[in-house]
């Protein structure tokens, strides 16, 4: 009787603690969704989600459950969430959205997730938001949506209206940056960059919207950055144009066609690219884009030569992390007697600037994988009495494989 008597006092505590957070719609349709707004004069909150986005979960375990972001959502909007997949675990709510999921997709330009939208209480788009953040600032994000003056599907309507408003138009364009809205962040740039003077264009603001937004080659945006190297340059620091341009020309032009052959063409395509561009240098780019390439080919004696050009090009501007990074790369998987040696030397250079576990425990291991076993121990020793609790036990049971003579990396 009395686990009984627990349980019924249990039960309704916890559905308090459940109301604590943002309120969701549930079996329900779109039409009785923007009924209820209506009738109470709430603008309406849609979560856009998957049920694979990390991020989408992330906001829905952590943010959405939390008190004062239920107080605000719960006071100012009619909230609903839609999953835009289909798993053979859907229930018959969420097989009842799938057309409207569908609909909701193509009508709101629906391209990363999770993305939020808001309506008004008629049902209108007035806003979106496009990734999560902390409760505080994903409410202020919101509250973008309530406010006429920031919304954004208001912003593009007026920008719609007088395209040549150079206010307007840079208003815009930082709206569109946040929506993940591409194509009106070029429209937007480009109007800013046609109704400002030459030096209008190298102040600090424009220059810093143009510069962020460069886009494709031969953009407007592009062409005017080209135009000014020099000054550009002299705003922003030696060698700033070519890594902005540069950046742009590799997403363009050459990743998505090496990364589609099956051939390595990577060389042949920048000297080929390089040509149509004489007048901006690809070197330090090209050598920041090899190594992930070629991680992405598995090419691992080649990502061993990309990283130590990479390197070699300024070793100062390569941070312990990113050491660190690429020789847990290689320990993990290749098993070239020089490749794991390459690897040991970044991860020894990493502990210079940084006395880190996590950096010790990747020395560790490969100082072990090159037969340095006793070595092994001694750092991995040290790196378990400065991790903390939470991780001391995955570390000591990569001491207890070395103290056995066990591989710690995958066979």
């Amino acid at each position: 009787m009395k686990k009984l008597i627990l349980l019924l006092f249990t039960i309704p505590f916890l559905a308090i603690g459940q109301e604590k957070g943002i309120s969701f719609e549930h079996n329900t349709t779109w039409a009785k969704v923007k009924a209820k707004a209506k009738a109470e004069k709430k603008h309406i909150f849609v979560d856009a989600f998957t049920t694979w986005c990390g991020p989408c979960k992330w906001m829905a375990a952590n943010v959405f459950p939390q008190e004062h972001v239920g107080t605000f959502f719960n006071e100012n909007f009619v909230n609903l969430k839609i999953q835009m997949d289909e798993t053979a675990e859907d229930n018959a709510d969420v097989k009842s959205w799938r057309e409207e999921a569908k609909r909701f997709a193509k009508d709101y330009k629906i391209a990363a997730y999770p993305t939020f939208l808001i309506f008004d209480p008629n049902g209108e788009l007035v806003h979106r938001i496009v990734g999560g953040g902390e409760a505080d600032q994903f409410i202020a994000l919101a509250k973008e949506g309530l406010d006429p003056n920031t919304q954004y599907e208001t912003l593009v309507k007026k920008f719609n209206a007088n395209p040549t408003d150079k206010a307007i138009a840079r208003s815009t364009a930082k709206a569109a940056v946040k929506a993940y809205d591409r194509d009106l962040t070029a429209k937007a740039v480009e109007s800013v960059i046609n109704n400002s003077t030459a030096d209008e264009l190298l102040e600090n603001e424009t220059l810093k919207l143009v510069s962020q937004n460069i886009g494709k080659p031969g953009s407007k945006a592009f062409s005017t950055i080209l135009a000014n190297k020099e000054k550009v340059d002299a705003k922003l620091g030696a060698g700033k144009t070519d890594e902005l341009l540069s950046v742009s020309i590799i997403n363009s032009e050459i990743a998505p066609v090496v990364m589609k052959s099956e051939e390595d063409i990577l060389d042949q395509t920048v000297a080929e690219v390089s040509k149509k561009y004489p007048n901006v240098s690809l070197t330090n780019s090209i050598a920041s884009f090899k190594p992930n390439f070629y991680a992405r080919r598995k090419n691992w004696p080649a990502f061993r030569d990309a990283v130590q050009a990479f390197i070699n090009i300024d070793p100062s501007k390569v941070n312990s992390s990113q050491l660190n990074s690429f020789a847990w790369a290689i320990f993990e998987n290749c098993d070239d007697p020089s490749c794991v040696e390459s690897a040991l030397a970044w991860s020894k250079k990493s502990l210079e600037s940084e006395n880190n576990p996590a950096l010790i425990d990747t020395y560790a291991n490969l100082l072990h994988k090159v037969g340095k076993t006793k070595e092994a121990i001694e750092w991995q020793e040290k790196a378990i009495a400065m991790v903390d609790d939470a991780s001391k036990a995955e570390y000591q049971e990569t001491l207890e494989k070395m103290k056995k003579g066990e591989p710690t990396w995958v066979k």
